[in-house]
Parts: C-alpha cells; structure tokens; sequence
C-alpha cells in the first residue's frame, strides 16, 4: 500500500535520482512537467539534499509504492507564519495517477500542524498547465514575480525565466 513518511538520509540518493528524473533530462519527458525544455542541468544534487534534511525547519515529504520504492516527494520548509512548498516531484510514469495531490494534502495536514495558515510556493510563470493543477488545488497567484536562480544551482536556464509567487490559505 502506497504512503507517505518523512523521508531521512538514507533516501538522499534515490531522491536525487527521482527529483531530477520529473524535472530535467529525458526521463522527464515521459511526464507532463517536465522544465527540459527551459532548463539544462540538474535540479537538485545529494550534497544540497543532505543540506536539507539538517536543518530543522525542513523535512522532505517521499510516497513510496507498495515496494518501498520513492515515487514522489515535496519539500517542506517552516518560514513561519507560512509553509512553502517546493521540489515537488512525481516520477514521470507515475503523473496523472493521485500521488502529486496526496503529497499536497499532505503538505497541507504538516502545516497545520505546525500552525502555518499559508502554503506558498513559486511557479516558472510559463508553465501554464501546472499553475491551472495548483490553481484547481486552491492555489493563487499573489502577483509576486521572482527571478529565476541565475546562479546555476537550479540548472542553467535556456531563456529568461520568472516564478510567480502562488498561495493557499488553509
């Protein structure tokens, strides 16, 4: 049976692997949010997750199959009053079929829990399809507009790339 925990560093590797696998390369166009098209590069690296799960205002959400294998994950990081969300991944075979809107949920049951009122995160403001996916989950544009990380640490952006500042209130 397929659930969701909190996922530790023994998970680092193969949250690398799945991360990147949604977001970049090849592997990612088999789902529907895929940025390899915007972005070269990795997504994310073991030594930034490891980063993560030290410091204790993240966690890392996984869902795992029936096998135990990390088929999504969401981060999580307590910037109190709000939660923001971010690094939300699901193998690309695997879109379409409720894991993303079980990790959502279940990012919105963790700030409750933690007294967070807000969940916010930030969209490339061209990926019209995944902010009508948050925007039909509650979400809404703030009409914040970010950069987008030029330092590479994200992956090297192919043309000029903003994030809208998306919000729910719960």
């Amino acid at each position: 049976m397929p659930v969701i925990t909190q996922a530790t560093l023994v998970d680092v590797s193969e949250l690398n692997v799945l991360v990147n696998s949604a977001y970049r390369g090849e592997s990612s166009k088999k789902g529907w949010t895929t940025e390899a098209n915007l972005i070269d590069g990795i997504r994310i690296d073991e030594e930034t997750l490891t980063t993560y799960m030290n410091d204790e205002n993240i966690i890392i959400l996984k869902h795992t199959d029936e096998d135990g294998y990390i088929t999504g994950t969401v981060y999580l990081e307590i910037r109190y009053p709000k939660l923001y969300v971010g690094m939300f991944s699901v193998s690309p075979l695997l879109q379409n079929k409720g894991v993303g809107r079980a990790l959502i949920e279940e990012a919105e049951v963790y700030a409750r829990k933690h007294n967070c009122h807000t969940l916010t995160m930030t969209v490339i403001s061209t990926r019209f399809e995944l902010i009508s996916w948050y925007e039909r989950r509650g979400y809404k544009p703030t009409g914040e507009i970010q950069p987008f990380h030029a330092h590479g640490r994200f992956g090297d952006a192919k043309q000029h790339i903003e994030l809208i500042v998306m919000e729910k209130s719960i």
